[in-house]
């Protein structure tokens, strides 16, 4: 671990013409009237210097002298501003000298902003409130008028109040950041993790290549096909506006008789049946549908967040999901990507390319569709590169399988992985052989693998569209039995981290399980856990409530906890229970085998330009060697790192000049053969 002999907290107010939501720091920083108005800093527990750069100030030679020193730590709140922020000026810094107390209060399983987790720890010197409109005001442009003189931004001396103001603003950022490192210091960041941690910002600076032909033809195309579909329906509805659900009913109405209650998406198969006898309706639905696909909004943010080489950088945030550590989207928001499934993507896309929209509308027939699968071809890699794409394969079931030791799972994933087949063979007391692709028996086993590892139900299975199968409940929960008993180590799993957890948080004391040496922990203001990497997982003021669940009317004790719910994005208290602590603890071991084979592979001398969930993609040199590098980053991903040396990890992927979805490198290269 580097060794440091001082501390530097620092935070900063800065100036740009960029709008940073839209487009991101990096593009923001880039931008060439970006500047630094105000500097706020402090040297261990001394007392915070105020370099007012707008004013006329000079860079103190202190500050200068501790930026150069790599025995310095240099501690900020999204320290990857900063960082890149004196980058731009001109004082480089090493990211290794960066402690970020935004990573330490999500590692400890609080906020992310530092306005949220300032009140979540009740801080002695809080982040002022005024900082909003103060930003808005000095660092933002604003908009010429009479009474401003027709001036494009504020200026220090346009408002010397509010300019003191938001110098004691700064004043309490480097405040609150400093109590913040000083009150979660005792939890140490291990090691592994600040390695990682340099690691994606090293990903998140190289940034990801964009095709902005591709994106701006793509644009293009949406806007000409909406005129063309908009009147179509016109000439066939005679609406002034046959995008407005409110006018296409009532139009149904007047047309039909029929009152349509709904047109979403999930009610549309419900709706088309009721018209089915009026062509004309089904006609405008169909072009309705159409106009409704929001298929470009990803081109356009490409386009907004790319900076002048064409790369967009910052869409990953790292310790995004602050229970499990995994990676978070920013900006391009990679992890929702919509699926290709064409088999001959080439063609499509270069219509595109094109602008030829009429031609890919008389070959596909939905042009928004097309538009939507071509996103991620958008993603390229640059000339003289292609891209070496490789994910683990049934990361989870494999995982969980490990954690609880569940042997035949094992052997199934140290074997040909077919964990459809052999859950099925095993809940249904066939042979493998009968478990084939497409019969109902497989899609049974499949809808259970994927509902049932976290302690689900029948709930889970209905979610997982078992109704939409035809099952019945009680179909349902004979499946979930079946699928209980075959794997009775998972189930013991679940019992166990739901016992041992209860228990460390009851007594406030440490619980060792037999599962892989997970450890829990409490000291009354955080649970924790343990994981086999050494990296522990942050459950914020455990308690128990007495709750009724499911279906049940007898309340049991159910452990609670506090943090961001999902369905909200507020802060506030959530219950969980075994299946849940299974689900954290698997996901959270998934993203350490993410980020051990991340450092792996960059140090192997591949350029990791993204990862989409549990898949990796990197830009290599097309020089011949290409099926040698694609091989070698299988084997670094299909290699555990010692903590885990019993884990039956497998990768696959393929080769591509940009990003898409295919099934494997075999299959890929079959299909382009066969099209050549």
């Amino acid at each position: 671990m580097k060794e440091f002999d001082r501390e530097l907290f620092i935070d900063i107010e800065t100036y740009s013409s960029v709008d940073i939501k839209e487009c991101g720091a990096y593009k923001y920083i880039a931008s060439p009237d970006f500047e630094i108005l105000i500097c706020g800093y402090a040297f261990g527990d001394d007392d915070v210097v105020m370099v007012d750069l707008a004013s006329g100030d000079r860079w103190p030679s202190e500050f200068l002298e501790a930026l150069k020193d790599p025995k310095c730590l240099k501690v900020a709140h999204n320290a990857v501003f900063e960082r890149t922020a004196f980058n731009r000026i001109g004082l480089h810094t090493e990211t290794d000298e960066w402690y970020c107390t935004l990573v330490k209060s999500a590692y400890c399983g609080l906020p992310l902003s530092l306005d949220a987790v300032s009140k979540q720890l009740n801080l002695q010197d809080k982040k002022l409130e005024t900082g909003k409109a103060l930003i808005k005001y000095f660092s933002c442009p604003c908009k010429p008028t009479k009474i401003n003189g027709g001036r494009t931004r504020n200026m220090p001396e346009d408002a010397p109040a509010k300019w003191a103001e938001y110098k004691l603003y700064n004043i309490y950022d480097v405040l609150s950041e400093r109590e913040i490192y000083r009150k979660l210091e005792k939890f140490e960041i291990p090691e592994i993790e600040r390695q990682l941690y340099v690691t994606d910002q090293n990903i998140n600076d190289r940034g990801i290549m964009i095709d902005r032909e591709l994106a701006s033809s793509a644009i293009y195309c949406d806007l000409e096909y909406t005129k063309y579909l908009t009147e179509q329906a016109r000439s066939i509805t005679h609406l002034e506006n046959p995008k407005s659900p409110l006018q296409i009913k009532k139009w149904i109405k007047a047309k039909t008789g029929i009152t349509v209650d709904s047109l979403a998406k999930v009610e549309m198969p419900t709706v088309l049946e009721k018209v089915k006898d009026y062509p004309e309706v089904l006609e405008a639905l169909d072009i309705y549908q159409k106009l409704s696909k929001t298929s470009v909004k990803k081109y356009y943010k490409m386009i907004s967040c790319a900076t002048p080489d064409d790369r967009v950088r910052g869409t990953f945030q790292f310790y995004g999901a602050n229970r499990t550590g995994r990676w978070a989207g920013r900006l391009l928001q990679l992890q929702n990507l919509s699926k290709n499934h064409f088999d001959d993507i080439d063609t499509p896309r270069e219509l595109i390319r094109k602008r030829d929209w009429e031609a890919c509308d008389m070959m596909y027939g939905n042009v928004a569709d097309v538009l939507s699968q071509l996103v991620r071809t958008a993603l390229i890699a640059p000339n003289g590169y292609t891209f070496s794409v490789a994910d683990f394969s049934a990361i989870e079931a494999r995982v969980v399988s490990w954690l609880a030791n569940e042997k035949w799972r094992m052997d199934v994933f140290h074997g040909d992985g077919k964990i459809y087949e052999a859950t099925g063979s095993k809940m249904f007391g066939v042979p493998i052989s009968a478990i084939t692709k497409g019969s109902v028996l497989r899609d049974k086993s499949k809808i259970s693998e994927l509902a049932l590892g976290y302690g689900g139900s029948l709930g889970a299975l209905e979610r997982m569209g078992g109704e939409k199968m035809g099952l019945t409940d009680s179909e349902m929960m004979d499946m979930v039995k079946k699928w209980r008993a075959a794997n009775p180590k998972i189930v013991a799993l679940w019992n166990e981290l739901e016992k041992s957890a209860h228990e460390a948080v009851k007594y406030q004391r440490s619980v060792r399980c037999t599962c892989r040496n997970i450890i829990f922990d409490c000291d009354g203001e955080y649970l924790t856990a343990r994981l086999p990497s050494g990296r522990q997982l942050f459950y914020v003021h455990p308690h128990f409530k007495n709750k009724t669940i499911g279906r049940s009317t007898r309340p049991v004790q159910v452990l609670m906890y506090e943090g961001q719910i999902q369905t909200t994005g507020q802060w506030g208290e959530m219950d969980t229970y075994g299946g849940k602590l299974c689900e954290n603890m698997v996901q959270a071991i998934a993203r350490d085998l993410l980020g051990y084979s991340l450092m792996q592979v960059e140090k192997a001398g591949f350029k990791v330009d993204f990862h989409v969930h549990d898949e990796m993609i990197a830009e290599i040199p097309k020089d011949g060697n290409e099926k040698d590098r694609y091989d070698l980053m299988v084997r670094i991903m299909s290699t555990p790192p010692d903590w885990a040396s019993d884990l039956p990890l497998r990768a696959d992927g393929y080769i591509t000049d940009y990003y898409r979805k295919a099934v494997s490198y075999t299959h890929l290269r079959a299909h382009e053969t066969k099209a050549n």
